[in-house]
């Protein structure tokens, strides 16, 4: 049977708490102290990547921007060049226009002097040759026949200055 002895009990009680006593002395204390310390360096590293995640974000989103506004910056430096490219090409094409004009009217100008210097020039060897005609036909009468040789070589001379 079962008797219960008073003395062992307290003994035995006693001892046990002697022994929690002593393990949570020296083993449960200690463990608890490393187990905190570990959670709380796992919560600063959770802590950390998540400021890290943040600040990422942020990074990420200033170089976004940073992007958007080059794109734009770009957008417009190619509308201004296409702009400052049609105005040059329509300078050039006004004034090679202008130039191509300028050189129609002068060489149109050149033509008519050349032709009132040729026109003169008729004049006077038509005036000469017609003096010389009528002093050859006051020399010496001629018939028909000499004066259409003498027209035939009159005309053959302007012929040849023209």
């Amino acid at each position: 049977m079962l008797s219960l002895n008073l003395g062992t009990m307290l003994t035995q009680l006693v001892i046990v708490l002697v022994l929690m006593f002593l393990v949570t002395r020296f083993a449960l204390r200690p463990m608890l102290s490393t187990m905190q310390k570990r959670q709380d360096h796992i919560e600063e590293q959770i802590s950390s990547a998540e400021n890290n995640r943040k600040e990422a974000e942020k990074l990420l989103a200033e170089q976004r921007e940073a992007l958007d506004a080059a794109r734009v910056e770009a957008k417009e430096i190619l509308e201004r060049s296409k702009v400052q490219k049609d105005r040059e090409a329509t300078e050039i094409i006004r004034e090679a226009e202008e130039r191509a004009n300028r050189m129609v009217k002068d060489a149109s100008s050149e033509i008519n002097r050349e032709k009132e210097k040729a026109l003169a020039e008729l004049r006077d060897e038509v005036g000469r040759l017609s003096i010389l005609l009528a002093s050859k036909v006051m020399e010496e009468e001629m018939n028909e026949s000499q004066q259409a040789k003498l027209v035939d070589r009159y005309l053959e001379r302007v012929g040849e200055l023209q």
